[in-house]
C-alpha cells in the first residue's frame, strides 16, 4: 500500500513538474510539438503512397515531405493573406455596423443605440485588431521554425533504430517500445485521417454553400472551417458561427446569415453524428470529458496550437501510460471504455467481444 501510494505521488508529481516545464518552455516546444505532429503526418503519408499509389519507398518518403511542406506553406498563406484582406474590409463595414446596431437596439427596445465607432472606442478594438495583427506576424514567424525543426527530424531518422537499439538492448523490451510506438503512430494517423475526411466534407458543404448565398471570399472561410475542425468542442462553435456573423455584416438583410447559420448547423450535425462516429471506432477512445479537459488544458499551455494538438497528445499519453503497472489505472481514467489498450490476449479477445 504504501509503495503504490508512494508510486502514485511522485507520478502527480512529476505531473505538475512536467505542466510547469511546458508551460515556461512553451516558445521553445510549440513548434518542436509540431514539427512532430508534421512528421507523423510525413511518414504516414509516405506508407500510404508506397500502400495505395505503388510509389517506391525511396521516392515515397521525398514526395511526402514535398506535399507536407508544400500543404503547410499553402496553409500559413491563405490564413495570412485571408485574414490580411478581411481586416481591410472590416475599415469599410462601420456604416452596416451601425445599421445591425441600431436593430438589436430596437429589439432589445434602447432608446440610443451607440455606433460601431463608440464601441470600437469603448471596448478597444483597435488594441485587439493590433495583438491579432501581432499574433499573425508570429504565427508566419514560428511557421519557419516549425519547418526548420522538421527538417532536422527527418534528417536525424536514420538514427532512431540504433537508438532503439541502444535504448533497448533486450528483444522484448525492443519489441514492446516499438509496440507503444506503432500505437501511438496507429492512434494520432487514425485521428488525422477521420478528421481530415470529416473536416473535407464539412469545408465542401460549407463552401458550396457560402457560394449560393453570395458570401465574400467563400475559399477563405471554408479553408477556415476545415482547420478549426481539428480544434474539438471549439472549432464546430467556430465553424457555424463566423461565417453568419461575416454575413451579418455584409449584406444588407438579414436573410443570408440565417441560411448559412442553419445550413452549417444542419451540416456539422449530420457529419458529426452519423458519419463521425462511423469513422472513429478505436482510433480516439477517450473519454468525452478527458477531450474537453484536455483541450483547456494545453489551450492554457500552448493557446491555439495546444488545442489543435490537445487531442493527439493525449492519444499519445494513454498509449505511453497504458504500458507501465503504476500509471495504467491513469489510462484508464483517461480511455472511453476502460480499455485503454489491451496487452495480453485475454483482454484483447475481452475487448473485441464486447465491442
Amino acid at each position: 500500500m504504501t509503495s503504490s501510494t508512494s508510486r502514485n505521488a511522485l507520478v502527480l508529481i512529476a505531473v505538475v513538474i512536467g505542466g510547469a516545464a511546458v508551460y515556461w518552455l512553451s516558445e521553445i516546444l510549440t513548434p518542436l510539438a509540431l514539427a512532430i505532429f508534421l512528421l507523423l503526418m510525413t511518414d504516414g503519408l509516405a506508407r500510404g503512397l508506397v500502400r495505395h499509389a505503388r510509389v517506391s519507398e525511396k521516392v515515397a518518403l521525398p514526395a511526402a515531405i514535398l506535399l507536407i511542406t508544400l500543404a503547410f506553406i499553402g496553409s500559413v498563406w491563405v490564413i495570412i493573406d485571408g485574414a490580411a484582406g478581411f481586416f481591410t474590409k472590416a475599415n469599410n463595414l462601420s456604416a452596416r455596423l451601425d445599421m445591425v446596431i441600431a436593430d438589436v437596439a430596437g429589439m432589445l427596445h434602447l432608446s440610443v443605440a451607440p455606433t460601431a465607432h463608440e464601441l470600437v472606442q469603448r471596448f478597444e478594438f483597435e488594441r485587439y485588431v493590433g495583438v491579432a495583427a501581432k499574433g499573425l506576424q508570429g504565427f508566419a514567424s514560428d511557421a519557419f521554425f516549425v519547418l526548420v525543426y522538421l527538417g532536422f527530424l527527418i534528417a536525424s531518422r536514420t538514427g532512431f533504430k540504433q537508438k532503439a537499439d541502444s535504448l533497448f538492448p533486450r528483444d522484448e523490451d525492443r519489441a514492446e517500445a516499438a509496440a507503444v510506438f506503432e500505437r501511438i503512430r496507429g492512434g494520432v494517423e487514425g485521428y488525422l485521417w477521420v478528421q481530415t475526411v470529416t473536416g473535407v466534407m464539412i469545408a465542401v458543404s460549407a463552401w458550396v454553400l457560402m457560394m449560393v448565398v453570395g458570401l465574400e471570399n467563400p475559399g477563405f472561410w471554408a479553408f477556415v472551417v476545415f482547420l478549426v475542425c481539428y480544434i474539438p468542442v471549439i472549432g464546430g462553435a467556430v465553424a457555424g458561427l463566423a461565417p453568419p456573423l461575416f454575413a451579418l455584416v455584409q449584406f444588407e438583410t438579414y436573410t443570408p446569415a440565417l441560411v448559412l447559420l442553419i445550413g452549417l448547423q444542419v451540416i456539422l450535425f449530420v457529419i458529426g453524428n452519423f458519419i463521425y462516429p462511423r469513422m472513429q471506432g478505436e482510433n480516439q477512445n477517450i473519454d468525452p470529458v478527458v477531450i474537453l479537459l484536455s483541450l483547456a488544458f494545453w489551450g492554457a499551455l500552448w493557446g491555439v496550437t495546444g488545442m489543435f494538438l490537445s487531442t493527439p497528445l493525449t492519444v499519445m499519453a494513454i498509449a505511453i501510460l497504458a504500458e507501465f503497472d503504476g500509471t495504467r489505472w491513469i489510462a484508464v481514467l483517461l480511455s472511453g471504455d476502460g480499455e485503454p489498450y489491451p496487452r495480453t490476449e485475454e483482454e484483447r479477445a475481452r475487448k473485441a467481444e464486447t465491442a
